[in-house]
C-alpha cells in the first residue's frame, strides 16, 4: 500500500502541468512554483481511469488499489472500478515519518458538489491520528513552543511558505 500511495503521488505529480488548470489555480491561491514542488502538489485528470490504467500497467492489483482508496467499484456495476478522484488539484496527506497515506483533492470544477474529496479510511490512514502537514511542522513547533491550527490545506501550505512552520 505504502508503494501504491508513492506511485500515485508521483502520477499526480506529474499529471501538474505548468500551463494547465490546476497549476494555474494554485498559483492564483498565492502559492509559489516552488511551494508547489516542495508539497508535491499534483493534479488528478479527468478521465475515469487514468490512475487505475496507470498503476495496473505498473503491477499494482485493483484490490491493493481499493485498499489504498485510490480506486473504487461502480455502485450497481459489480466488477467495474474507476479513479476516487477526477478533475482535481492533489494534496498528498503525509504521516509523522514523511510518507504518503492519503490524498486530499480540491475541486477545479465549480460544477463540482464536493470542493474537497478526501481518501477514505485505510490501513495506512486513519483520520482521527493525522494531520495534514504535521511532518513539516514538527520540528518547528518543538523548535517554538507552540502551535498554530488553521482551517485548510490553502491555509497550512500559506503560511509554511511565508515562514510560519509551526
Amino acid at each position: 500500500l505504502r508503494e501504491a500511495m508513492a506511485r500515485a503521488e508521483a502520477f499526480y505529480s506529474q499529471n501538474l502541468d505548468e500551463k494547465g488548470s490546476a497549476y494555474q489555480y494554485a498559483l492564483s491561491r498565492g502559492l509559489t512554483p516552488e511551494t508547489i514542488r516542495s508539497w508535491s502538489l499534483g493534479f488528478a485528470p479527468d478521465g475515469w481511469r487514468a490512475l487505475l490504467e496507470d498503476l495496473t500497467a505498473k503491477g499494482f492489483t485493483i484490490p491493493e488499489l481499493v485498499a489504498a482508496g485510490l480506486i473504487k467499484e461502480a455502485e450497481g456495476k459489480p466488477g467495474t472500478y474507476y479513479d476516487r478522484f477526477r478533475n482535481r488539484l492533489m494534496f498528498p496527506i503525509k504521516d509523522s515519518a514523511g510518507r504518503t497515506v492519503a490524498f486530499s483533492g480540491r475541486a477545479l470544477s465549480p460544477e463540482d458538489p464536493a470542493k474537497y474529496l478526501n481518501s477514505p479510511e485505510t490501513e495506512l490512514f486513519k483520520k482521527s491520528q493525522i494531520l495534514f502537514g504535521m511532518h513539516a511542522a514538527k520540528d518547528a513547533i518543538r523548535t517554538r513552543g507552540f502551535t498554530m491550527l488553521v482551517e485548510g490545506q490553502f491555509d497550512l501550505v500559506l503560511l509554511h511558505q511565508i515562514g510560519f512552520g509551526n
